[in-house]
């Protein structure tokens, strides 16, 4: 085993922790706005040791083309999420504009650009597939670095 590859493996045990941690930590809470905002960065820990997975994937293998009854499957519902994603965009955008509490919105605005990014990515995600009905790993990297690189 290489040195990147021990230490994404080293990263996906240290963010699994974090997610068993901030899990155990809530479990006695009845406070519903800190039981939820520690298990909401135990989620993007999880998201972090799932991004490192695919890592580490990368760097021992090659990835397989998509089948084409798969794509189709994945265009459908790519398709649905989208429109999932651009609901829950225009619910959002509206709740900011209603919203006076600072800490509501403060948490609302986060959920909000998470929204956008996600919307982003899946179309762009959509396109290649529909595109190429596949998509290779160079491509990958050029639509999810905007997504997981915040530009604000």
């Amino acid at each position: 085993m290489n040195k990147k590859d021990e230490f994404f493996k080293n990263q996906i045990e240290l963010e699994n922790e974090i997610v068993a941690t901030a899990e155990k930590s809530v479990s006695e809470i009845k406070n519903l706005l800190v039981k939820e905002m520690i298990l909401s960065i135990a989620l993007d820990s999880k998201k972090h040791a799932n991004m490192l997975s695919a890592l580490l994937a990368i760097q021992s293998s090659t990835q397989p083309f998509i089948a084409e009854k798969i794509s189709k499957e994945l265009n459908e519902n790519i398709i649905k999420h989208i429109k999932l994603e651009q609901k829950a965009i225009e619910t959002y955008k509206q709740l900011l504009e209603e919203v006076d509490n600072e800490q509501e919105k403060m948490i609302i605005q986060a959920i909000y650009h998470d929204e956008l990014r996600h919307h982003a990515l899946l179309k762009k995600i959509y396109t290649t597939i529909i595109d190429k009905e596949t998509f290779d790993e160079g491509e990958v990297w050029e639509f999810i670095k905007d997504d997981f690189i915040p530009q604000y």
